[in-house]
This record gives structure tokens, sequence and C-alpha cells, in this order.
């Protein structure tokens, strides 16, 4: 095996038709994260260099990866519920860490920590006011824990590391309503979210919101030779999941996205709708002043609700409004039928 960097700017020039033929025989080596070098074999021509054209936005093949994006779309985890004496709602949820490969584009697998085995994790769900127990395991290879965003006391705060091996509950009162997320804390930080530990963690309000088509979207990136820049860069940890299989949404209907952005190595990523314009709630929060627009823009841990109705049936193109994000994997598009 041969020593190369593979940068985003080299992914770009040769297009994603080239980048999948690497793609194929690229396996990132399990000690990718302790190496400043990616260890990857060619085992395909480059012919097509010159091509910006990317085959994989077009590949409707129902990968591992793509499966884990799709159901991460509309899976919500509400925990064990049960009632207590004084009437509350208390919510258990069991959340373990785990070293796991994970298929980040066709042909390409990432040595990922995750949450449950997902990149992004679980999206915890309950109602304000609910108690909430996270009963977590760290069974990786490096000490971790859960941050959650929040009101909450300062003891489960999550900048505690849990070392492997060992467990920790995570005990408090959900509040306040809106988008919150959840990520590790522990040191070196960009590593451990880079990695892949983190998620979005919606607090619904006691009186609930309209009924809608609810979708979770968590914005994120790899940087596959760890050099600081990410090579790819995804919703729901999968490049062009959803350009090879657009959402199916009916016209007219109301829909809602928890959208969150966990992307380390860049300062912004950003959300850009076609065709249309949709309500931007920051956090989540109805008393936050909205905004009616196309494209909204979020720094790392920034997160907010976006609600929208697409007047017309066909194909609606959604995507970073950083062109080099787009071409690179965070794009797709809403199928109005």
């Amino acid at each position: 095996m041969s020593d190369n960097k593979i940068s985003r700017r080299d992914i770009l020039k040769i297009g994603t038709t080239g980048a999948l033929g690497i793609a194929g025989s690229i396996y990132l080596n399990k000690m990718a994260p302790f190496s400043r070098v990616v260890h990857a074999e060619n085992q395909t021509s480059s012919h097509n260099n010159h091509s910006v054209n990317h085959t994989n936005m077009n590949d409707t093949t129902k990968t591992e990866g793509y499966k884990m994006a799709k159901r991460l779309l509309t899976e919500f985890d509400y925990g064990k519920v049960t009632k207590l004496p004084d009437g509350r709602t208390l919510r258990e949820y069991e959340v373990v860490a785990v070293d796991k490969e994970i298929e980040i584009a066709k042909g390409i697998k990432f040595p990922g920590w995750t949450y449950n085995g997902t990149i992004p994790g679980p999206t915890f769900r309950c109602t304000e006011g609910d108690l909430l127990k996270f009963h977590f395991t760290n069974q990786g290879s490096h000490p971790h824990s859960i941050h959650f965003h929040g009101i909450h006391p300062p003891e489960m705060d999550g900048i505690a590391p849990i070392a492997p091996g060992q467990s920790f509950t995570y005990e408090f009162e959900a509040k306040p309503y809106g988008l919150q997320i959840y990520h590790c804390h522990v040191l070196p930080l960009a590593r451990h979210i880079h990695k892949g530990l983190y998620g979005n963690f919606i607090i619904d309000p006691k009186t609930p919101r309209e009924p809608a088509l609810e979708l979770n979207m968590v914005m994120n990136a790899f940087d596959l030779d760890l050099d600081g820049a990410n090579e790819f860069y995804t919703v729901n940890g999968y490049a062009f999941a959803f350009m090879n299989h657009p959402i199916k949404i009916k016209k007219e209907e109301l829909v809602r996205i928890y959208l969150s952005n966990l992307t380390e190595f860049d300062l912004l990523n950003s959300f850009h709708l076609h065709a249309n314009y949709f309500t931007y709630i920051p956090t989540g929060r109805n008393e936050n002043p909205s905004q009616f627009t196309d494209t909204i823009m979020q720094c790392q841990g920034e997160r907010g609700i976006l609600e929208v109705r697409f007047p017309y049936k066909g194909k609606y193109m959604f995507h970073a409004h950083v062109s080099e994000f787009a071409e690179l994997g965070w794009m797709g598009f809403f199928e109005v039928e």
C-alpha cells in the first residue's frame, strides 16, 4: 500500500467519478486517528480527471451508508416511558459509545467514534418538563462523555470523561423546549466531535406544534487524511444521499426540518432551498424572531427549525450555499408529488 493524501480539492478536480474509483479501494486504516496520512490504494485509472461530473449524485444503489442517512431522517428515540407517582413522565435512554466504521460515500468507510453505532447519533426526543435519564456506557477505545445543550445541573453537564468500560447516568429535567444538540466534550474536542460523537436532541413544547412531516437533518463533514480540511460534506453522514433518492413530500404539506450544524474544521455551514422560501426559527423557540428566507447559515452547535410548504409539484434542490461543500456531497432534492 502507498501513502497518499487525498485532499478535498483533489476530489473536486477529478470529480466524484474519479474519486469513487479511489473510493472503491480507499479503506481508512484503523490507525488513521493517530496518523496524519490516510493509507490508500488506487486500483483504478484516473482517465477522467478532467471531469467535474459527480456520478455519485445519480447512483441509485441503496448502500448501507444511504440506509443509515435515510433512517436517521425520520427516526426519533422517545426512550422507555414510565409515569412517576407525581404524574410526571420519566424517559430512559440507552446510549453506548462504540468504535465503528461508517460508510460516508459509496465505497468509503470512515473509522468513526459513534453513539449507538451511527453518525450522527440517535435523535433523542421528549417533552418539556419530562424527567430524563440517559444510561451511558462507554464501549469505545477512548474516554467519552455526553454534553447536552439546554438547562440542567452542572454535575450533569458531561464534561467529566467516562473511561472505556465504565458507565454513567445523566439525569435532569427536560428544559427549555426547542431544538438542542448533544456531543462528546472530552479533549481534544475537535477530534471527538469530528469522529462522530454528536446528534440532535428535541424538547417538544407542552402545547404540541402543528402536525407536519418532520425531518431530522444534521450537517456534518469528514476529514479523511486528518489535515484539518474536510473532503466530504453530508447531511446525516452520507454524501449525496438525497440526490440519489429524493425526499418525497406532498404538495402544500407542512414540512418541519430540525436542522443543526456539527461540522468540524469549517467556521460555518449553510442550507439553501431552490424555488421556495421557508420560515426559520432559531433554536426552535417560537419566541425568537424568525426569518422568511431561502438561505440560512449556522456555526458549529447552532440549530433551528425550518418550516415550509411547497406550492408546486416537482423536484426542489437543497444544498449548502458554499459551492465546494455542495460539490463534495452536501446536496439533495425534495420531490413534491
